[in-house]
């Protein structure tokens, strides 16, 4: 098998021949035209491409390893209004990290707004872009360690429009609604697979008895 390895292109390998703001809300939209390196070898042609900015994100999966237990969110998601399903998704916690913020101070003060919650050790799951076709964020993900007795029923912040039902979920129950389709976005589908792999290593390094 020929497997090729990863064209080591970078930041230098692309040409930014002009930036305007398509739009400028809530969130931005920009228009860039650019070229880039070809793996064959030369240039592109210039391209014309929308990028979506809306900042950078950082989410956690609270988790009660005592109770064995995930906290998910549920809230309205424009995002999700013109698909098959419900717009009302079960989520992990999550915020936009705004200027001088931290990931890990982002999803503490998060849990607190959006689940009622004080999060204990925090674990690092990994940085990663949702939809790099065209969209500039990305999204840091964390499992947090939690008492899940101490969890809200509801919360948000009024002054943000967030409206928010809190739900304590034996973990074997998430992983039924994801196998099932029932949990569709990605911070939250990466969170529970990797605790689900974390404790199938667990389980293998775990002496016999």
């Amino acid at each position: 098998m020929n497997i090729n390895k990863p064209t080591q292109f970078g930041h230098q390998d692309v040409k930014l021949l002009a930036e305007e703001v398509g739009y400028q809300g809530f969130f931005k939209l920009l228009r860039l035209r650019l070229q880039h390196k070809l793996f064959a070898g030369g240039w592109s042609k210039e391209i014309t491409r929308e990028l979506f900015e809306r900042g950078h994100a950082a989410a956690v999966l609270p988790y009660d390893s005592v109770r064995d237990e995930v906290i998910l969110i549920e809230q309205f998601r424009v995002g999700a209004m013109y698909g098959e399903g419900s717009p009302w998704l079960l989520e992990v916690v999550a915020g936009i990290v705004e200027e001088g913020e931290s990931e890990e101070e982002v999803v503490r003060r998060e849990a607190q707004e959006e689940a009622g919650l004080t999060l204990n050790s925090l674990t690092r799951v990994m940085s990663y872009f949702p939809s790099p076709g065209g969209c500039g964020e990305r999204i840091t993900l964390f499992v947090g360690e939690v008492d899940a007795t101490e969890a809200a029923e509801h919360a948000g912040l009024a002054c943000e429009s967030e409206d928010i039902r809190v739900h304590r979920v034996p973990r074997e129950q998430a992983m039924q609604w994801l196998a099932e389709g029932k949990l569709d976005n990605a911070s939250t589908i990466i969170a529970l697979q990797w605790l689900a792999l974390q404790r199938d290593r667990q389980a293998v390094d775990r002496p016999a008895s």
